[in-house]
This record gives C-alpha cells, sequence and structure tokens, in this order.
C-alpha cells in the first residue's frame, strides 16, 4: 500500500520498480469512446511528446521535458505522489476504436494554494475538437465526486486558453479571480464549482 515510500529508501533502481509497482493495481475508467488509466511510466512516449506540443507549451507552459529520461523523471516526480498521497491524478487518455494515446486529464491537489483541487486535461493537437476534452473531464468530475468525496472542483487556464474556458465552463465552473502561482510570472484565470 506504502510502495513509494518503501521504495525511497532503495537505491534508483529499486525506486524505479516500486514506483511502477505502486499503479498497477489502479483501476482504468471507461467511458463510451475512452479509457482512462493512471498514467504511468509506459507513457513516458507519449508524455515527451504531448508536453512538447505546440498547444501545451503555448497554454500551459514549458516543462523542459526533452528526452524520455526526462519524461520519466516527470511522472515519478509529478504524477505518482499524488496518487500515492490521494489515490488520484493524472490519467492518460487513450481512445478505444484504435488504442491511440490522446491527451491526459486528471484533477490536481496543488500545494501552496486555497484553491480547490483543479481539472487538468491537455490533448494532442489531432485530437482537439472532437469532444473528448469533455467526455474525459466529466467523468473526472463525477469521479472525485463520487469515489472521493471531493465537493468544490477548480480549474485553471490562461486567459487567451478559449478552448480551454468553454469547457471549464461546460462543466459548470465558474469564472472567481485572476492569479499567479509561485515561480510562475504569467497571470491565470481561476474557475470553481461546487460539485
Amino acid at each position: 500500500q506504502h510502495s513509494l515510500r518503501c521504495g525511497f529508501t532503495c537505491e534508483l533502481g529499486c525506486l524505479y520498480f516500486y514506483c511502477n509497482l505502486s499503479l498497477i493495481n489502479m483501476k482504468t475508467y471507461e467511458t463510451e469512446r475512452l479509457l482512462l488509466k493512471p498514467t504511468d511510466l509506459e507513457d513516458a512516449e507519449f508524455i515527451l511528446q504531448l508536453l512538447n506540443s505546440e498547444s501545451f507549451i503555448k497554454y500551459i507552459g514549458d516543462r523542459n521535458v526533452r528526452t524520455i529520461e526526462d519524461a520519466e523523471n516527470y511522472i515519478r516526480n509529478r504524477c505518482f505522489p499524488q496518487f500515492e498521497r490521494l489515490g488520484y491524478g493524472s490519467f492518460t487518455v487513450i481512445l478505444k476504436e484504435d488504442s491511440s494515446k490522446m491527451g491526459t486529464c486528471g484533477v490536481y491537489a496543488r500545494e501552496n494554494t486555497d484553491n480547490a483541487p483543479d481539472i487538468g486535461f491537455a490533448f494532442l493537437p489531432q485530437f482537439e475538437g472532437k469532444g473528448y476534452g469533455y467526455e474525459s473531464a466529466n467523468f473526472m468530475k463525477n469521479l472525485v465526486k463520487n469515489d472521493y468525496g471531493i465537493k468544490k472542483l477548480g480549474g485553471i487556464t490562461v486567459e487567451y486558453n478559449h478552448a480551454s474556458r468553454k469547457l471549464l465552463e461546460k462543466l459548470g465552473l465558474k469564472f472567481q479571480k485572476k492569479f499567479f502561482m509561485d515561480g510562475d510570472p504569467e497571470e491565470l484565470l481561476y474557475f470553481e464549482a461546487d460539485i
């Protein structure tokens, strides 16, 4: 149950093993067209592609992930800890029809903020505008409400990301304020709703 904590006492190879093991038994969810599975090390090549896509860098930011090793470290450091702590986090969104990895969707509990956990999503350009974002995000909203008791959900985007703002509003979130995240000079918009 606490495999990540145990892993920290081991050498790097052992940590890799335990981190991988920690997500093996986590559930994959299904919607009408999609599979949502916890983002894991086997997704490193896809995460490398997603994080370096033009729209990700423009609207979310450059995460300086340039190699498969960088992507694996990103998954270990950014995805695994929240799953270990809370049981939910970042899910890789897969098209059932042909098993294409299209994007990620999840709910993120950010430290150093009084905002509610926020829903986030990112898709490769060829999968945008087809309703996959809403289908996955609406499912995640209901999942964290029903399975994890979350009563308030946030959403964060930049002012010029009109598609993201429209999707947050379609999910029922309403604009609350402009704010800055620690270490990020860009002004962000914060949306929120009781769910």
